[in-house]
């Protein structure tokens, strides 16, 4: 597999996307953490007045993936889970936010959140594969 590098043209967060998300996350060294803002628009619906399942896998699966790349530990997603807990709707702020549980010599087990003030709107798990 090619080694994994940033061009800034990543979907969720890639500064350089037109077409992107532009999430910008920060990143908690520490803590093993990500976090970060993202504003859904109209353009981000699949039914109407309910953000995309699919938008909000990939802030899901980007938290995880990216943390991981930004901790030194270059990855990618082999299995995800995602829990649908509450619809978003376009123009409500959501918070993003990952951590790793565990890290092997090949396996990085993650998990990520999705929330709109108190609500959980999904939740994920997910198993990344060192590159």
């Amino acid at each position: 597999m090619k080694d994994l590098s940033d061009n800034q043209l990543c979907y969720v967060c890639g500064s350089k996307n037109e077409a992107g998300l532009r999430v910008a996350f920060e990143i908690d060294r520490d803590a093993k953490s990500i976090s970060g803002r993202f504003t859904p628009a109209a353009a981000h619906q699949g039914y109407e007045g309910i953000v995309h399942g699919g938008i909000i896998s990939a802030l899901l699966d980007e938290a995880m993936a990216k943390l991981a790349f930004s901790l030194g530990l270059p990855a990618v997603t082999a299995e995800m889970t995602v829990k649908f807990r509450s619809p978003a709707a376009p123009g409500e702020e959501l918070l993003v936010t990952g951590r790793l549980r565990n890290i092997d010599r090949r396996l990085i087990l993650g998990e990520a959140k999705v929330e709109k003030g108190l609500t959980v709107i999904a939740e994920a798990t997910g198993k990344l594969v060192k590159v």
